[in-house]
């Protein structure tokens, strides 16, 4: 519907009480068109506190979101401690409690420690967790899985799964494709995403778990997913911004193109991409991966692995899909705010968001407020500014202050 120069956007779930901001909407869209979203929902971020706060912290992640449209995150168990129990998960809550500017949802580890060798307390955290996951690492063991998938089952929880198989990696940190064979590096093939996947899909078929692929990149994945939903698997999955615009192909010499799993060929991204269109890939999360400059700063060999991207995701796929008629903004708003909710139970809550799709600017990662500026499209011309987002009715961004 619209309202002056406003455009409300209305799906399934959509809190109308928004419209008590009309008046205060309608003084800001003047002489412009502006249009509001329902608070997009990532449920693949990483805000490395407790632990780990030099490179990000709960309030300084949860900005970034704000900035970028979200309003509702799922934060990755890759923490110190890790939460792979309900005292430690509380740790994280605390913070969460005491700092967050948005709603956060954390992950309980499946493993203790993250390190695959025994089941986290999966019963304790049950309450407190969003779902399950070992992310930034594979659950190697397939025996692991399985009895983690089981009591996921029992429990009415989602097992979220990094799939990667360790045997297949061979020291690699970028595809193993064309730029790694003329320059010399070190690649990561496909099948190390696409085995342990298929693994998985059969213990999701036999013990009936909810399972969810984090990141997938390569074309293999997209195709056995799109068979498992075929075959009844409860089975979702999520791929990111850069998977889905960049190819190994556009790689150069430096950190802040490296990330994992890596940038890989056209004729994956060509298969991510018909995988949004068809409905195999249910939505698109950032993988909002922040680092210090020092450990971004040493190439794509030795630079730690991830970029961010909660401030820079909206703007990116409007303008390279919605604008080129891909896909719809209704479609985007499925991706990145609809199906993420529906799949982890997470409420649309009165919260949203208000963009100026025709400004044009390029991205720069001197205004992010993320404390990582890891980011492989500096300067990049994008439309779309976040204006303002509000959280539960209390504004929590606003691009005038």
């Amino acid at each position: 519907m619209t309202a002056d120069n406003i455009i409300y956007y209305t799906n399934e779930g959509f809190n109308k009480e928004i419209l008590d901001f009309r008046d205060e909407l309608s003084r800001l869209s003047h002489n412009k068109q502006y249009c509001v979203f329902p608070g997009f929902c990532d449920v693949h971020v990483h805000f490395r506190e407790p632990g780990f706060s030099y490179k990000e912290t709960i309030r300084t992640g949860s900005l970034a979101a704000a900035r970028g449209g979200y309003t509702d995150v799922c934060t990755m168990p890759n923490l110190n401690p890790v939460p792979d129990c309900a005292r430690n998960l509380k740790i994280q809550k605390d913070i969460i409690e005491t700092d967050a500017m948005i709603n956060i949802y954390p992950y309980g580890a499946i493993s203790v420690g993250e390190k695959g060798e025994r089941l986290a307390d999966l019963e304790g955290m049950a309450k407190d967790a969003v779902a399950f996951s070992d992310d930034g690492k594979g659950i190697q063991s397939k025996e692991m899985m399985r009895e983690a998938m089981v009591r996921a089952k029992r429990l009415g929880k989602i097992i979220v799964a990094h799939c990667e198989d360790n045997s297949l990696l061979r020291g690699g940190y970028i595809h193993e494709g064309e730029y790694a064979m003329l320059h010399n590096h070190k690649g990561i093939c496909s099948e190390s995403e696409w085995m342990p996947l298929q693994r998985d899909i059969e213990l999701a078929k036999e013990t009936g778990c909810k399972y969810h692929v984090c990141h997938i990149s390569c074309k293999e994945s997209v195709e056995l997913i799109r068979k498992a939903k075929t075959d009844g698997v409860d089975i979702t999955c999520e791929t990111a911004p850069h998977y889905l615009i960049l190819t190994d192909s556009d790689l150069i010499d430096d950190g802040n193109y490296k990330m994992n799993p890596p940038l890989r060929s056209e004729e994956d991204r060509v298969a991510l991409i018909d995988g949004i269109k068809d409905g195999t890939v249910d939505m698109i999360s950032t993988d909002h991966a922040p680092h210090s400059a020092q450990e971004k700063s040493k190439g794509l060999e030795k630079s730690a692995f991830g970029i961010v991207g909660l401030e820079t995701a909206f703007p990116l796929l409007y303008t390279e899909f919605v604008r080129k008629n891909i896909i719809t903004v209704e479609k985007l708003l499925e991706l990145m705010c609809i199906n993420p909710r529906k799949r982890f139970d997470i409420p649309f809550g009165n919260s949203f968001t208000v963009w100026d799709l025709n400004k044009e600017y390029q991205i720069s990662s001197k205004d992010f407020l993320s404390m990582g500026k890891a980011t492989p499209f500096e300067n990049r011309k994008v439309f779309g500014k976040c204006i303002l987002t509000a959280v539960n009715g209390k504004k929590v961004y606003n691009s005038n202050n």
